[in-house]
């Protein structure tokens, strides 16, 4: 079994910043990508960003420039910094993981989200 645990949500105001987190725990063996999406009330969730095990990232259009996401390959955690926030940013944020567990086994799956307000 594999948990997927996110934080660091909350209400800021535009032009703030946020952090999240999210920890991996369980049956892992080895991570093979790590990522964060958005769902925004109405509409479909989506990807913000997303890092491989070789530190390779991709991120949304929206997120260029303001959003980085990064990974402690040691402590099975991934973050997004998100800078610069809009109103449009507002969403609940899901951490996804891809993975190999202790059973050589494949993983993918969701944590419970974290809610992220921008204000205008």
């Amino acid at each position: 079994q594999v948990q997927l645990v996110e934080s660091g949500g909350g209400l800021v105001q535009a032009g703030g910043s946020l952090r999240l987190s999210c920890a991996a725990s369980g049956r892992i063996f080895r991570i093979r990508a790590m990522g964060w999406y958005r769902q925004a009330p109405g509409k479909q969730r989506e990807l913000v960003a997303t890092i491989t095990s070789g530190d390779s990232t991709n991120y949304a259009d929206s997120a260029k420039g303001r959003f980085t996401i990064s990974r402690d390959n040691a402590k099975n955690t991934v973050s997004l910094q998100m800078n610069s926030l809009k109103p449009e940013d507002t969403a609940v944020y899901y951490c996804n993981a891809d993975l190999i567990t202790t059973g050589l086994g494949t993983y993918n799956g969701w944590g419970q989200g974290t809610q992220v307000t921008v204000s205008s």
